[in-house]
């Protein structure tokens, strides 16, 4: 494997290991999974939504998608209120598949990890270069500054027992961060496990 190569497939790890904010993207107005669904009421076909869910859940999504249908055309305001309400039944259960709590349906404009931003503007435009140096650098950075608080712990290790208790911290930061990204750049679940359960 080329070394670019490697580094890419780590800093693509990496992805999964960035902290998420609170709105994790698929939970806002301006994400994905709301998207398809404006598109599937506008359709009134609810097959773009089903890939976001479970299929134990369609069921409960088809339901809300009809009820939807029927509410909407009473008027503007029961119609906005229909579509908010598919919106979070949706986004609600594509959060339970993937084992995350839903703690609402965050607004347009609402921030989006840069990480995520920058996947989902690699398959807007077709390619994946600007999100592999973003976390290529992002990785590089953070093992660099693990490895040198590490090392500088470990020059005086052995001066007191405070002082190797500070090197055993910053050894077991640097080494699990290693692990982590190691583990996930080469985990076959990524390869297996459905997309709805990892987004």
């Amino acid at each position: 494997m080329k070394v670019s190569h490697a580094v890419a497939t780590v800093g693509i790890a990496w992805l999964a290991l960035m902290p998420r904010p609170a709105s994790a993207h698929c939970d806002t107005v301006d994400g994905p999974v709301v998207k398809d669904a404006r598109a599937a009421l506008e359709s009134k076909d609810v097959t773009p939504v089903l890939k976001w869910v479970r299929p134990d859940k369609q069921t409960e999504i088809h339901e809300a998608f009809q009820n939807t249908l029927r509410v909407r055309v009473l008027g503007p305001e029961a119609r906005a209120l229909a579509d908010r309400f598919f919106f979070e039944t949706l986004v609600r259960v594509h959060r339970e598949g993937e084992g995350a709590p839903y703690t609402g349906l965050k607004p347009a404009g609402t921030a989006v990890d840069p990480g995520i931003a920058a996947a989902d503007a690699a398959l807007e435009t077709g390619s994946v270069e600007p999100l592999v140096s973003l976390l290529a650098a992002e990785v590089d950075t953070g093992l660099r500054h693990r490895f040198a608080e590490a090392t500088k712990a470990r020059k005086h290790a052995a001066a007191s027992v405070e002082n190797g208790r500070r090197y055993v911290a910053a050894y077991v930061e640097f080494v699990h961060y290693a692990e982590r990204l190691q583990r996930d750049a080469t985990s076959a679940a990524s390869h297996a496990e459905p997309a709805e359960h990892r987004h």
